[in-house]
C-alpha cells in the first residue's frame, strides 16, 4: 500500500502545482510552450500577460487536466480567494460578505456572459458549458462597479460553432453519484449558428451518515437539472447578436447551497435557541427533565466523527422557477464598437431544515417554566402546574423569490492605435422576497398564544422581507501609449443605488420566562407555554433607514418600511511599463465601492438599527508579468485601505443600571488588507508542466470598539441567584435559576483579523503528459495547503478553523483523433478533514430567552462554548467518460 510520504514524493516528482495559473498550456501531446490565453477582463480581448491587473483564469480544458469542478476547487489554485459552499458567500483578499440577508450585497461581483448575478453558482457550471473563468482581484470600480470593492468573477460560455459539434460525458463516482451531460452546436443557416446543451447531476447518498433510524444521510445528495440554448447571428458585417437562455431546477435532499457541510463538536447544546425555546441535549440528560425520547441516541454522535449526525427532520433544498437570460449585441463601425449587454435572472429558493439538531423527539418537564418579571425575586410559581411535554422537532423553512435584470450599453475604440477609449452606461433592477419562519409541528400549545390572534401553523419565527434594488451608473476608461512601451490608465465611474421595500414580522414564544428580561405582554394573568412577544421586540419610532413606525395589523404581524439611497465616484489610474516583449510591470490605484444596506429577516425582528452604510476601499497594487521561456511568473503586491466593512455584531448599551446588547449591522471603521501573490507555471522539459501558486493575506481591524462578543465568557458577566423556595409542584421541588445581572463588558476588536482571510496559501500541481501512437496519457497530482482562519471578528479560539491539506491524483487518457477521453480521479486521497471558512461559536449554558429551569454551568468544563466548523467533502474517486462527434 502507498503511504502518504510517497505519494507526496511522487507528486514532487511528477510535479506538484496548481491550475488558477494565470496562462493556459497545450493539453494534449507534446507540452514544452506555455500558451498565450486571451481574456476579456477589460471588456476588450487582449492577452493575459498585457493586464496589468491580478488575474487568475481557469480555461474548460485545464480544468479537465487538473479536475477544477468546483467554485471550491478554484479557491486551491486562486490567490487569496475563499468560498462557502454552504452558505454561497466568495471572498477575494479577505473582502466579502458576512451576512445572507439579501438587502445586503455581496463584496464579489460574478458577471455571466456580461450580465451581473447576485449569486456565484454560475461560475461552477461544468466545463462542457463554461469556456473560461476569469477571476479578478482588487476592486474593479471602473468597468465592473456593482459590488466588486473586493474583485470580480467573469464567467464566459462555450458559444456556438461554424462547424457542427457534438459531444457526451457521463461519469460515476462513489457515493453512489452520476453525472450525464451532453452538448450539440454547428449552423443553422448562413450567419445563424445554435448550441444546445444539457445536465443531470444525481448523488444519492450522502457524505453524512444520519444515526437516527429510517433517516437519509445528508450533505452533497443532489438531483440538479441544467438545460441551456443559445443562438449567435451575424446580420451583414455590422451586426452581430447573441443570446442565451437556460432552465434550472434542483430537487435535492441535503446538496447544493444551505445543504449540510458543517461539523458541529462536543456534546448536545444544552443551550440550542428556538426562537426562544430551549430544548433538549446536556440539560435534558442531566435528570432535570423525565421521559426523554431520542431514538436511543442520547449523545452528539459528532463528538467523535465528524461525518455522522443526528436529524430527525430531513433537510431539503429545492430551485424552481429557475430562469437566465442573457443577450450581446455589437454595430461595428470604423476603429469602434457600439454593444449592448442584457440580461437576468428569476428563481424560486427553499431550504428545509432540522433545526434542534439532535434525535430527541419529546420529553417531559416535571415542573413547567416560571414566569417572572423583570428583577422579581423570587420567582413565582403558578399554583396547580402540571407536568409539560416538549416535543423538539423544531423545522427552519427559508425561501428567497427574487428576480433581477441589467442592461449595459458601451461604446469601444477597436483600433490599434496608442490612445484606446471606452465609456458607457449600466442600470440594475432587482425584487426579492426573503421570507423566513421556524416552526414546532407537534407543539399544540402555540396556536393560542397570550398577548396576539391565533397562530395556527404552530410559528415560533416568521419574518416576510420583500425589497427592491435600482441601480444605475456611467463610466469611462481610456489607455494612452504615450511612449514606445509605457502606458497610462485612467478610470472613472459613477454609482448610485436606491433600496426599498418592506419587513413583516411576528415572534411567539413557547416555554418562556423572563422574556427579554421579564418584559412580558400586558393582560398575562394566568400560565401559558405560549405567548406573542413581537411587540416587545420591535423598535419603537422611526430608526435610520425607515420611514415610519412599526404598525401592527390583524394577523399579529408588525411591518416597517425602509428606503436609503448610496451613491459614489470610484475609478483606477495606473502606469504599466513593457521593457521588452516578455515583460510587463505595473503600478495601479483603484477604488472600490459596496452599496448599503438593511439588516433585515433571518435573524432579526425589526430591530432598532437596521441601516448600514455603504463601503469603500482604496487599493494600491504592484506587479510584474514575465515569461522566461519555459518559465512563467506572475507577481503581484497590494495594499487595500478598506473603510466601512458592514458586519452584524452586537454592541453593548450601558445606559442604565442593567446593560442589554443589541445586534445590529455595524460598519467597522477602518481595516487594511496587504499580501503578496505569486503565480508560476514552469515547464523544464517537454511533456512535463509544474504549476505552482501562493499567497500572503495580512488582514487587521484598524479601529473598531464597543462591540460585545455573546460567546466570548470574559465578555459577559452573568451571575446567577438560585431560588430554592418554591412551591412545590409535581416532583415536590422546583428550581429556578434567576439571572439578577447581564453587565456586558464591551471590547476593542483593534488588531483582529477580518473572518475567512487565511494568511497563507499553497498549491501545486504536476501534470507530465506520455505520446502513444494511439493517444496521449496525462497524470495530474495536486497538494494544497490552507492556514488557519477565523469565522468571526472575534479572533478567539473558538472561532478559528485548523489549517489543513489535501493531495488529489489524476489520470487523462486522449485518443489521437481527440474523439474520446477517460478520466479517472482521486480528491482527497487521504481522506482529511479540510475547512471551507472559519468556525463559528455558540455558548451553551445560558439562555437570553430565559427558559427556565436552567442553570448557568460550564458545559464542558472548559469554556461552556461549542465550535462549528464548515468542512470540505470527504475522499471520493470516480471515473469520466467523453466522446465528440
Amino acid at each position: 500500500m502507498l503511504s502518504r510520504k510517497s505519494i507526496l514524493l511522487s507528486c514532487a516528482c511528477a510535479a506538484a502545482a496548481v491550475s488558477g495559473a494565470a496562462h493556459a498550456q497545450q493539453s494534449s501531446g507534446s507540452v514544452s510552450t506555455i500558451a498565450e490565453l486571451v481574456v476579456t477582463a477589460e471588456k476588450r480581448e487582449q492577452s493575459l500577460q498585457d493586464v496589468p491587473v491580478a488575474i487568475s483564469a481557469f480555461t474548460s480544458e485545464n480544468r479537465d487536466l487538473l479536475g477544477i469542478n468546483t467554485i471550491q476547487d478554484m479557491t486551491n489554485f486562486t490567490p487569496g480567494l475563499q468560498y462557502s459552499s454552504q452558505l454561497d458567500r466568495i471572498s477575494l483578499r479577505g473582502v466579502g460578505r458576512l451576512s445572507n440577508v439579501q438587502a445586503a450585497d455581496p463584496g464579489v461581483a460574478t458577471y455571466s456572459d456580461g450580465v451581473y448575478t447576485s449569486s456565484t453558482v454560475e461560475a461552477g457550471k461544468t466545463p462542457i458549458f463554461t469556456d473560461r473563468v476569469e477571476i479578478l482581484r482588487g476592486p474593479q470600480g471602473t468597468l465592473y462597479g456593482r459590488n466588486s470593492i473586493g474583485g470580480a468573477i467573469n464567467v464566459i460560455s462555450k458559444r456556438p460553432t461554424h462547424d457542427f459539434y457534438a459531444e457526451v460525458r457521463g461519469s460515476y463516482s462513489n457515493y453512489d453519484h452520476s453525472t450525464i451531460e451532453g452538448a450539440v452546436s454547428g449552423p443553422i443557416t448562413e450567419g445563424l449558428r445554435f448550441r444546445l446543451g444539457a445536465n443531470w447531476d444525481k448523488q444519492r447518498k450522502g457524505y453524512y451518515d444520519n444515526v437516527v433510524p429510517g433517516m437519509p444521510s445528508e450533505g452533497g445528495v443532489i438531483d440538479t437539472k441544467y438545460v441551456e440554448f443559445q443562438l449567435d447571428m451575424n446580420f451583414g458585417e455590422h451586426l452581430d447578436g447573441w443570446f442565451k437562455v437556460a432552465l434550472s431546477k434542483w430537487d435535492n435532499g441535503s446538496g447544493g447551497p444551505g445543504a449540510r457541510a458543517t461539523w458541529r463538536r462536543g456534546d448536545y447544546n444544552s443551550m440550542n435557541e428556538f426562537g426562544t425555546l430551549n430544548l433538549t441535549g446536556d440539560y435534558a440528560y442531566s435528570g432535570r427533565v423525565t421521559g426523554v425520547d431520542a431514538f436511543g441516541v442520547t449523545s452528539n454522535p459528532s463528538a467523535d466523527n465528524a461525518r455522522k449526525i443526528a436529524a430527525d427532520t430531513a433537510q431539503t433544498v429545492k430551485l424552481d422557477r429557475t430562469i437566465i437570460f442573457a443577450t450581446q449585441w455589437a454595430w461595428h463601425g470604423e476603429g469602434w464598437d457600439l454593444r449592448y449587454i442584457g440580461g437576468g435572472t428569476t428563481y424560486r429558493y427553499t431550504l428545509t431544515s432540522d433545526l434542534d439538531g439532535t434525535a430527541v423527539h419529546s420529553y417531559t418537564i416535571p415542573v413547567p417554566p416560571v414566569f417572572i418579571s423583570a428583577g422579581a425575586t423570587p420567582c413565582v410559581v403558578v399554583p396547580g402546574c402540571q407536568p409539560l411535554t416538549v416535543y423538539p422537532n423544531y423545522i427552519s423553512v427559508y425561501r428567497e423569490d427574487k428576480h433581477w435584470f441589467s442592461h449595459e450599453l458601451n461604446l469601444a475604440s477597436t483600433d490599434d492605435g496608442p490612445f484606446q477609449w471606452l465609456a458607457g452606461a449600466y442600470y440594475y433592477h432587482e425584487s426579492y422576497k426573503q421570507p423566513v419562519y421556524t416552526y414546532l409541528p407537534d407543539q399544540v400549545q402555540l396556536e393560542t398564544p397570550v398577548g396576539g390572534p391565533l397562530n395556527p401553523n404552530r410559528r415560533v419565527f416568521d419574518n416576510r422581507p420583500q425589497l427592491a434594488d435600482r441601480s444605475y451608473a456611467a463610466f469611462g476608461q481610456i489607455d494612452w501609449e504615450f511612449a514606445q512601451n509605457w502606458k497610462t490608465t485612467i478610470g472613472l465611474r459613477y454609482s448610485h443605488d436606491h433600496k426599498y421595500g418592506d419587513e413583516s414580522a411576528r415572534i411567539v414564544c413557547f416555554a418562556i420566562a423572563a422574556c427579554l428580561g421579564g418584559a412580558l405582554p400586558e393582560g398575562l394573568g394566568s400560565f401559558t407555554p405560549a405567548v406573542d412577544i413581537t411587540g416587545a421586540l420591535v423598535a419603537p419610532g422611526t430608526p435610520e433607514g425607515t420611514t415610519g413606525p412599526a404598525t401592527k395589523d390583524a394577523l399579529g404581524f408588525y411591518t416597517r418600511h425602509y428606503d436609503a439611497s448610496w451613491d459614489a465616484w470610484t475609478g483606477t489610474a495606473g502606469l504599466q511599463w513593457e521593457p521588452d516583449s516578455n515583460t510587463m510591470l505595473y503600478g495601479r490605484y483603484s477604488r472600490g465601492y459596496k452599496a448599503g444596506g438593511f439588516r433585515v429577516g433571518i435573524d432579526t425582528t425589526l430591530g432598532a438599527f437596521p441601516y448600514t452604510d455603504a463601503e469603500h476601499g482604496d487599493n494600491f497594487e504592484v506587479g510584474i508579468k514575465k515569461n522566461w521561456s519555459r518559465l512563467q511568473t506572475n507577481v503581484a503586491l497590494f495594499l487595500l485601505e478598506y473603510k466601512n466593512l458592514q458586519a452584524p455584531l452586537t454592541v453593548a448599551n450601558t445606559s442604565g443600571a442593567l446593560a442589554v446588547s443589541e445586534s445590529r449591522f455595524v460598519n467597522v471603521p477602518k481595516a487594511e488588507n496587504y499580501g503578496l501573490e505569486f503565480e508560476g507555471i514552469w515547464s523544464p522539459i517537454d511533456n512535463l508542466r509544474i504549476t505552482a501558486t501562493y499567497s500572503y493575506l495580512h488582514t487587521e481591524i484598524k479601529r473598531l470598539s464597543g462591540i460585545v462578543d455573546p460567546d466570548d465568557p470574559t465578555a459577559l458577566n452573568q451571575s446567577a441567584t438560585p431560588l430554592t423556595n418554591l412551591t412545590p409542584c409535581v416532583s415536590g421541588q422546583a428550581l429556578c435559576d434567576v439571572f439578577t445581572g447581564m453587565l456586558q463588558r464591551p471590547q476593542d476588536l483593534k488588531g483582529n483579523r477580518l473572518p475567512n482571510s487565511p494568511r497563507h496559501k499553497v498549491a501545486l500541481n504536476g501534470l507530465y503528459t506520455w505520446d502513444f501512437d494511439m493517444g496521449s496519457l496525462s497524470a495530474s497530482a495536486t497538494y494544497i495547503w490552507r492556514d488557519t482562519q477565523y469565522g468571526s471578528l472575534f479572533s478567539r479560539g473558538y472561532n478559528k478553523s485548523p489549517a489543513w491539506d489535501q493531495v488529489d491524483l489524476r489520470l487523462t487518457w486522449k485518443d489521437i483523433d481527440n474523439k474520446y477521453t477517460i478520466i479517472g480521479y482521486v480528491k482527497n486521497v487521504f481522506d482529511t478533514i479540510g475547512y471551507d471558512g472559519g468556525a463559528s461559536a455558540t455558548r451553551r449554558a445560558y439562555s437570553r430567552s430565559g427558559f427556565l429551569p436552567v442553570a448557568l454551568t460550564d458545559v464542558n468544563g472548559v469554556s461552556g462554548l461549542v465550535s462549528t466548523y464548515p468542512i470540505t467533502p470527504p475522499r471520493t474517486y470516480g471515473v469520466e467518460f467523453q466522446y465528440r462527434f
